[in-house]
């Protein structure tokens, strides 16, 4: 096996809590219509969100146009949302650090929206050598492209990376990649992980 020289992280659910969940509730109660409405809306839309092909403006008004309700006063209501959501792991933030300090390029590749990338750039991390989001290059996980450019941006084969994410389907996309990946479960376990694979944790 070849050393592995950078860990690419998933954001929400692997070194953030898992944000879906708050970010449905907060909307569905800022637009004061029912949860599973604002879901099944949600749903129509996300994609084009997610992949910067449509402004939060436009999104909001397609969106509410679905579910037939003005649209939110707010100039940024995702960006609350998100920040209301924002729930960092402070044991990941530390095993990615350690990565660092032990010579690991570290990346993030990211499935999100830019009112949420802005919210990332507020929080002034100095860990990442790469950040990947879905939103500037308007193509998302599991698509193979998006895992390529994370492994361009860093000059790293796919063979001493790994991957780390909470989604089946996205540790799917990496592995066609090449890409040593773990499936997110807990700390201990991508701790564990990331020692059979021989990489140095402090």
């Amino acid at each position: 096996m070849e050393q592995i020289k950078s860990v690419i992280f998933d954001w929400g659910g692997v070194l953030i809590d898992d944000p879906v969940p708050a970010l449905m509730r907060y909307c569905a109660e800022a637009l004061a219509v029912p949860k599973e409405d604002y879901i099944k809306a949600h749903r129509k839309f996300a994609v084009d969100f997610q992949e910067g092909k449509i402004s939060e403006d436009t999104f909001w008004a397609r969106l509410c146009g679905e579910l037939g309700v003005p649209k939110p006063k707010a100039s940024s209501l995702w960006g609350q949302a998100f920040k209301a959501a924002y729930r960092p792991k402070a044991d990941m933030f530390s095993l990615a650090r350690s990565l660092c300090e032990n010579g690991c390029k570290i990346a993030l590749l990211s499935n999100t929206e830019i009112p949420a990338m802005q919210c990332f750039y507020q929080q002034k991390y100095d860990i990442f050598d790469v950040v990947v989001f879905s939103c500037v290059e308007g193509i998302k996980k599991p698509e193979r492209k998006i895992y390529e450019l994370a492994l361009e941006k860093l000059g790293a084969k796919p063979s001493q990376s790994v991957f780390i994410d909470d989604r089946r389907d996205c540790i799917n996309g990496a592995k066609e990649v090449g890409l040593n990946t773990i499936l997110f479960k807990s700390f201990d376990q991508v701790k564990n992980e990331l020692s059979r694979l021989s990489v140095k944790i402090d």
